[in-house]
Parts: C-alpha cells; sequence; structure tokens
C-alpha cells in the first residue's frame, strides 16, 4: 500500500513508524505475524483505483437508473405515506443532530429535548403513561415486550402470541425466545383472528407471563380485544398490543384495550420507506414496568439557573449500569429517526393525523371496493372488518406470481402474498394514493 498517496489517511508514514517502534515491530506485516501463512491473502485486493467525485457520481447515478419506482400497494408492516419537506430540514439542524451521548447532558440538550417530547407523544398516541426513547424496529420492540412479560413474572415463562402477528416480528420474537429460554407459544388464527377460545384455555392453566396480539392484524382485519386485558389479569398475565402506529391516532388504543404494553413499528409516522428502512421501533408502558422496560428514559427537570432542562432519568434500570440484571441488551435508540417522528407528530397533530388516516381508509376500501366487483377477485376472510389494508383471493387462473408480475410492468407494486394462504395478496393503500392510480390499479389487475 503506497501510504503517500491516501490524502485522507490520518497518519502519515513517520506517525506509523513511530508507532509500531514503540509497541516493538518493525512493520504493519508484523502485526500479523501469528496468522497462519496458508490463510493470508498473498496477493494485492481487488480494489479499483481512487475515482474523481464527478465519476463516482456517474456510476452511482447509472445504477439508480436502472431501479425502476413502482406505485405501491403493499403494506404489511411498511407503508407509503407522505414525509412533509420540513421534516428532513429540522431534523438536520446542528440543535437536534449532535454527535454527543444523552449521557452528557451539559451538551446534548437539543437530543434529549427531542426524545422527550417524542415520548410525551408516543405515550399520548398509544395511550399508555410513558414511552422509552425508541427501539430498532417493531419487531425487536416487540421481542422486547415479550422479555418484559417474562421478567415482569419472575417464576414464568410462557408467552403466547398470536398467529396473527406478522410473520416477520413472529420470527424475530421466536429467535429471542430461542437463546432466553422463554416458551413461545403460537395461538392459532380461527377466521383471520386470534383464536380466543384456544387463547383462554392456554391461560387458564395459569403459567402464562403475557400475551401478545395485533392491532390491525397481519391480515389487515381490525380485531376486538373485548375483554381480553382482564382475562389476561385474572391469570396474572401480562398484554402487548403490536400496532401500526399512525392508526392509533383513529381506532381504539392499547391504553383503551387494557393493555400492560404497547410495541411496534413508528415507520407510518413520517419515515420513508427507503428500500426498508431505518425504521424505528417503539415501546410504551404502563407506570407499573418502568423498571422493566429497556433502553433509555429521558425525563424534564430545571438546572442550576431554574431554567427548563433534560436528563437521562432512573439510570438504575440503564443497562450500563446493571448489566448483570438487565433483561435487554439494548441501551441504544434509533435516534434520528426518533427526531423525524417526533417532527412529524409536532407538525401533524391530532386532526392531521386523523386526515392522513381517513384518506388512508377511503383508498383502501375504494381499490377493495372495485376489485370484489370485477368478479376477479374474493374476500379471505368475508365481512372481516379492515382499515387501509386487507386480503383477497385472487381467483384469476394465472395465479398471483404472474399478476403481481404483469401489475410490476405495469409500474404497481402489487401487495404482499399472504404468508399460508394460496392465492392470496394482501394490499394497502395510504393518502399518496390517487383516485386515478387506485382505477388504473385495478383495471390492469382485473384485466
Amino acid at each position: 500500500m503506497q501510504l503517500e498517496t491516501m490524502k485522507y489517511f490520518p497518519h502519515t508514514p513517520e506517525d506509523i513508524s513511530q508507532m509500531l517502534e514503540v509497541i516493538g515491530v518493525k512493520s504493519l506485516d508484523d502485526l500479523y505475524a501469528e496468522v497462519p501463512e496458508e490463510l493470508k491473502l498473498h496477493r494485492e485486493l481487488n480494489i479499483p483505483a481512487g475515482k474523481s467525485e464527478i465519476e463516482v457520481r456517474r456510476i452511482i447515478g447509472e445504477l439508480a437508473a436502472q431501479n425502476k419506482p413502482l406505485v405501491p400497494f403493499a403494506g404489511a408492516g411498511a407503508y407509503d405515506h407522505y414525509t412533509p419537506s420540513v421534516v428532513p430540514y429540522i431534523a438536520s439542524r446542528s440543535e437536534f443532530s449532535t454527535s454527543y451521548t444523552p449521557y452528557q447532558a451539559e451538551i446534548s440538550q437539543g437530543t434529549l429535548q427531542y426524545i422527550f417530547e417524542y415520548q410525551t407523544m408516543m405515550a399520548d398516541l398509544t395511550g399508555m403513561d410513558l414511552s422509552n426513547a425508541s427501539m430498532y424496529d417493531g419487531s425487536t420492540a416487540t421481542a422486547e415486550a415479550m422479555m418484559m412479560c417474562v421478567a415482569a413474572a419472575k417464576k414464568r415463562n410462557r408467552v403466547l402470541i398470536s398467529a396473527t402477528v406478522n410473520p416477520a416480528v413472529r420470527a424475530v420474537v421466536r429467535t429471542y425466545a430461542k437463546f432466553h429460554g422463554v416458551d413461545l407459544v403460537e395461538v392459532p388464527a380461527a377466521g383471520g383472528t386470534t383464536d380466543r377460545s384456544e387463547m383462554s384455555r392456554l391461560l387458564a392453566e395459569d403459567n402464562v407471563a403475557g400475551v401478545i396480539v395485533a392491532q390491525p392484524n397481519y391480515y389487515g382485519i381490525v380485531e376486538d380485544f373485548s375483554g381480553l386485558a382482564d382475562e389476561c389479569h385474572a391469570h396474572k398475565a401480562l398484554l402487548a398490543i403490536n400496532s401500526v402506529a399512525s392508526r392509533l391516532a383513529v381506532l381504539r388504543t392499547p391504553g383503551e384495550w387494557g393493555a400492560d404494553i404497547a410495541c411496534g413499528d413508528a415507520q407510518s409516522l413520517g419515515l420513508p420507506l427507503s428500500c426498508g428502512g431505518p425504521y424505528i421501533g417503539y415501546l410504551c408502558v404502563k407506570n407499573a414496568l418502568v423498571r422493566k422496560m429497556p433502553g433509555r428514559l429521558v425525563g424534564q427537570t430545571v438546572d442550576a439557573d431554574g431554567k427548563r432542562a433534560f436528563v437521562l432519568t432512573m439510570q438504575a434500570r440503564e443497562q450500563h449500569i446493571r448489566r448483570e440484571k438487565a433483561t435487554s441488551n439494548i441501551c441504544t435508540a434509533q435516534g434520528i429517526m426518533c427526531l423525524y417522528v417526533a417532527i412529524y407528530l409536532s407538525l401533524m397533530g391530532p386532526q392531521g393525523l386523523r386526515e392522513v388516516n381517513e384518506h388512508s381508509y377511503a383508498a383502501a376500501h375504494l381499490l377493495h371496493k372495485l376489485l370484489l366487483e370485477s368478479g376477479r377477485f374474493e374476500e379471505a376472510f368475508a365481512g372481516a372488518p379492515f382499515f387501509n389494508e386487507f386480503t383477497l383471493r385472487y381467483k384469476g387462473a394465472e395465479g398471483v406470481d404472474a399478476l403481481r408480475e404483469r401489475l410490476a410492468q405495469a409500474g404497481f407494486l402489487a401487495g404482499v402474498k399472504a404468508e399460508g394462504l394460496d392465492g392470496c395478496l394482501i394490499l394497502a393503500a395510504t393518502e399518496q394514493r390517487t383516485e386515478q392510480e387506485i382505477v388504473e390499479f385495478a383495471k390492469i389487475a382485473c384485466s
């Protein structure tokens, strides 16, 4: 390697020579003396020569041009909501986007403030007492909810999860359960919703630490959880509800259902699809569970001059202090995504969120109506209530795969194949979908 040609390397050959001398070796190769020769490459790495900025931009542009943007009628956990232009602008402000950790309260007030505002709004949105400073994504947030149930129960390690929870979420929860010794039991679905009779049977065994259900569920169905929280609590189990965050502006909240934990993905609150991420998981709880909740918690106080200030609070619950007793290794947050959500919620307010969901509801129900009227589709779960996402069975001879390919050629992302249901598609619509797009999609799909 010709170090003198690497102008962005922070160390000069003289710097490197001095450092090697201090540690008692003659060259960089000596640092790898313990590595067997047969494991070494013995040739130069196949790395192309450096390029100028304009050349790099041209290459990236050519690669990007190969992408074919599709109009999405897909959901299943990620939704094409509009991100107001002011959100990324404010998120880039140095008052908020600092390189300082929240542990350094004196110089990270901007970060601490937006976390505090995020926590306040998410707790309000979910109907819970408090929220942490966010999780990596909705799947890991749900897995952490499972771990909280077990930690709170102490002597119980069985958790029930509905088969109507998104399969991707269940897969992550299952992984956590395996390596933490949790007995995860899947409650089957009946007609697209949680089998409440089987749930009751399992709860009656009085060895369940927690129950996890989804609202709306994987198929888009809005489930009725009346009495479920009371039943869980009667058998000393906690109830966790995984929800699409935006829908809580108009649907009954986990708090209103009597849940102990609200979890899920907050991507629907202003985060662009971005080819799959990064997204942000939320975790909100009742006060009684605050010391079992992983992650950070920011509180409001006053400084020595009596001015409003923000700090990390209840740090005895933090993993960096009580590592040996921690129920999770999560001790960070999706900072910039948390800021996006906080700005989005501040901008939209309750009325704005309601309007977004009203438009999404109308768009999905128009699409549902047009597809059924064509005779080429039928309901997978007759009469099931849905919001902006639904599951239909395609009756065309070509099959679902061919249908999706045909729609992709026309510029549409035609839903998600429903796992475990042959010939079924899960379709979603948001406020981004115009009537013209919906009509055109239905026309092509039904032709």
